[in-house]
């Protein structure tokens, strides 16, 4: 069956979204070669060089790579999701369990690294997230993350703080929703502020491996609670 000409629209975006289909019906399975420029321009209906866009989409979607010399062959189905959508569709539980690595290995640097202003976004952050107790849950998570972003940040490690914010959105979904749950927050609004005091004090007295302790400490207990309220 023919492509079929394509209407005068966004063309390099038809002409992907027509590839794309073929190649989610398995009219060209993984491992082939893709029809040359030429072909495509012709059965499209449509210039190469749109051919050329269209194909440049498919294989930054991850279906499909050029190689050198031998034309374009399809490597997937289905486009590739990107991180934020992988992580949106992850488990709470499993996001956190990553969480715990990157953050206790943050931890364990920003007492190595940090300098006079982490230390008073540290304490910023500690009151901020104790003012914050006597609001409402949404309010108090965000305070909670602000603080475990401050210890981030003292890392000095900019990957780090790219993945942690990754996290933030799908960690404060889950919080909130553990705090409703559970009524944590009723008996201690302010449940968890010993240990976020021990973790800026060990980050503060340069104390590495108690604020990787402390902090491993609290992210366990949290990530049982939600495991048992999954």
């Amino acid at each position: 069956m023919p492509l079929g000409p394509l209407r005068p629209s966004p063309l390099v975006e038809q002409a992907a979204d027509r590839l794309r289909d073929r190649i989610a019906a398995g009219h060209w399975p993984v491992g082939s070669k893709l029809p040359g420029e030429t072909t495509l321009a012709k059965e499209l209906g449509v210039g190469r060089s749109t051919v050329r866009e269209a194909l440049r989409a498919l294989a930054g979607a991850g279906l499909v790579r050029p190689r050198h010399g031998a034309g374009v062959f399809v490597i997937a189905t289905e486009p590739a999701e990107d991180w934020p959508t992988r992580l949106g569709r992850a488990a709470v539980t499993d996001v956190y369990e990553v969480r715990m690595g990157v953050e206790v290995q943050a931890a364990r640097l920003a007492a190595r690294r940090r300098t006079p202003e982490d230390v008073t976004a540290l304490r910023t952050a500690l009151e901020g997230r104790r003012a914050a107790a006597g609001g409402d849950d949404a309010g108090f998570v965000d305070a909670d993350i602000a603080l475990h972003t401050a210890v981030v940040a003292a890392a000095h490690n900019p990957v780090l703080s790219d993945l942690f914010a990754e996290f933030a959105p799908v960690l404060r979904e889950g919080l909130v929703t553990l705090l409703d749950l559970t009524g944590l927050r009723e008996q201690h609004p302010d449940t968890g502020d010993d240990s976020h005091e021990a973790l800026v004090r060990a980050i503060t007295d340069k104390d590495a491996e108690g604020a990787a302790s402390v902090l491993l400490g609290e992210l366990e207990g949290t990530l049982e609670l939600l495991r048992g309220n999954s």
